[in-house]
């Protein structure tokens, strides 16, 4: 079946999606080959509702809407906004990324931001951050398909570590220790 949006190279299906269908596939937690697949069949939601959602989070942010105009827009309690508006900055912060390999490592970094916010300490929370891993890798594979691109052609630049890589290392190290072993102020003061 061909979607709507898909290229044809060299004979072979290319998936494709604009920065707005990428920005709701972010917005709502599809991943990309899911959101193309809905693409063209009759399916309204993923046609015209979600691109309209960050269409409307896209001019609020611009326009500097409050909460309340976003809550009408949108159609959702005013409660919600606040998430909904950081949700968008997140997608935007990863679709918009300047490469392909620092698309893949924010959307691997905020997965592993929620699960450290969610509880990264079972079988089974380790096992939904390497499922959540891998829907990462499928976006990569998705973006890099998209471009005609290889993984091999990334692979000196996704080993590299970053300054903010090594910086976040030592600040989450700092943080696990004073946890595990008291905060060292507290043994100053005794």
């Amino acid at each position: 079946m061909r979607y709507r949006g898909t290229r044809q190279r060299g004979g072979k299906r290319v998936p494709s999606l604009t920065r707005r269908q990428m920005l709701a596939a972010e917005l709502y937690g599809y991943s990309y080959a899911h959101y193309e697949a809905h693409l063209g069949i009759g399916n309204i939601r993923f046609d015209r509702l979600m691109p309209q959602d960050v269409d409307i989070l896209e001019r609020a942010e611009r326009e500097g809407w409050d909460a309340s105009r976003i809550a009408r827009a949108l159609e959702m309690p005013e409660d919600k906004v606040e998430r909904w508006r950081r949700s968008y900055q997140r997608a935007k912060e990863i679709v918009d990324a300047p490469t392909l390999v620092e698309f893949f490592r924010r959307g691997v970094r905020h997965s592993i931001e929620v699960a450290l916010r969610e509880g990264l300490g079972d079988k089974a929370s380790i096992e939904r951050l390497v499922t959540q891993v891998c829907y990462r890798v499928a976006d990569l594979a998705f973006r890099l398909d998209m471009a005609g691109e290889r993984l091999s052609d990334y692979s000196e630049e996704l080993r590299e570590e970053t300054e903010y890589d090594l910086e976040q290392v030592r600040e989450e190290i700092r943080r696990a220790l004073e946890q595990e072993l008291g905060h060292p102020r507290d043994e100053e003061k005794s």
